[in-house]
């Protein structure tokens, strides 16, 4: 009988410690996710030094646990994965750093994984994709549409100018008064409003599929101030509602143009603001309307967010590439998709 490929998963690109081992890319046997939202909370965001901390006491004890859960030894597994980039660096060398221990104590190959990819092949636990597919990630720093040829193979067709998606929701929580992270509240309040104040919809009928956010951020954020320099009290539901609509409005337009562009029979929509129950319900919509021979696929609301699983998804099917590396791996903050070839066997 074929040994089991088990692979071991570390995730620390941001604010979340997560170690996950993962069965032949697609089963789940461990994802241990130790968040610092409670100490960034008070912060308003992530301070990247107070991020580094939590993860240098964070990793071991998940890595352990993650090994406990999965009721696996050392001995058992096939290899090590880990995000190396983009993300905060003090953040991925903490991660990069236990994984290449892990790695040399343990004669295992050394799998690099792009934070990014990761996201888009937690799709993977909902059911296998197919190729050529287009997949949308809306996270916190990233909106971007990527046409995925065949597996591994990334091409980013659309990108923000500015400010990511998520980024803005941040922003505008804090105008807003509510705590951080600020994209589950906003997104429950908007079901109370409606969408009053008609924000802009940058970029909307541009020809190409960029995104840029900074501006309906600015109308935002003048919207509230102007309001209180005359004394009035403007509705929050209202604002979240208008808010809300304009980054789906967008978001859902260019990439349902996107994939009636190209020949794709899967829609992919990942990262931590897939996680968003507007964002899903305008998608589900458009694609039955638009497209309905083509499946649009969101991972669980559990994998939506950084986690350790998805990385050990994506190692999976680079680590089938040839992707793999040495002991001279390093934190690319800024890492893009073209990582793959360089470390190709």
């Amino acid at each position: 009988m074929a040994k089991r490929e088990l692979i071991l998963a570390f995730e620390s690109s941001c604010d979340e410690t997560s170690v996950a081992v993962i069965e032949d890319g697609a089963k789940i046997l461990s994802n241990i996710i130790a968040s610092q939202i409670n100490s960034q909370k008070r912060f308003g965001g992530v301070v990247p030094e107070v991020a580094s901390r939590h993860h240098v006491e964070q990793v071991t004890l998940c890595a352990e646990e993650a090994m406990t859960e999965a009721g696996v030894t050392y001995a058992d597994l096939s290899a090590v994965a880990v995000t190396y980039g983009p993300g905060l660096v003090g953040a991925l060398l903490i991660g990069v750093a236990a994984a290449k221990t892990v790695a040399f104590a343990h004669h295992l190959p050394l799998i690099p994984v792009n934070h990014m990819a990761g996201h888009i092949y937690a799709a993977r636990f909902v059911k296998p994709l197919v190729y050529p597919l287009l997949a949308l990630l809306v996270s916190g720093g990233h909106t971007e549409i990527v046409y995925l040829k065949a597996a591994g193979e990334f091409e980013i067709i659309g990108d923000t100018r500015d400010d990511a998606a998520g980024e803005a929701f941040d922003k505008v929580g804090r105008v807003l008064n509510l705590t951080y992270p600020a994209g589950k509240k906003i997104d429950d309040l908007s079901k109370q409003g409606q969408d009053t104040f008609n924000f802009p919809r940058a970029m909307l009928h541009e020809p190409n599929y960029d995104f840029s956010f900074s501006g309906l951020k600015s109308a935002f954020i003048n919207t509230v101030h102007n309001a209180e320099q005359r004394g009035e009290t403007l509705s929050k539901v209202d604002l979240a509602a208008s808010f809300q609509a304009s980054v789906i409005d967008v978001i859902v337009q260019k990439t349902m143009r996107a994939a009636k562009a190209y020949p794709v029979q899967q829609l992919v929509v990942a990262g931590g603001v897939a996680a968003n129950s507007g964002l899903r319900a305008a998608f589900q919509q458009a694609v039955a309307a638009e497209t309905p021979d083509m499946d649009v696929i969101f991972p669980p609301l559990r994998l939506c967010s950084d986690n350790g699983a998805m990385i050990g998804a994506a190692a999976h099917v680079l680590w089938a590439k040839g992707a793999h590396a040495d002991g001279r791996l390093n934190a690319d903050p800024g890492l893009s998709f073209d990582y793959a070839s360089d470390f190709q066997a």
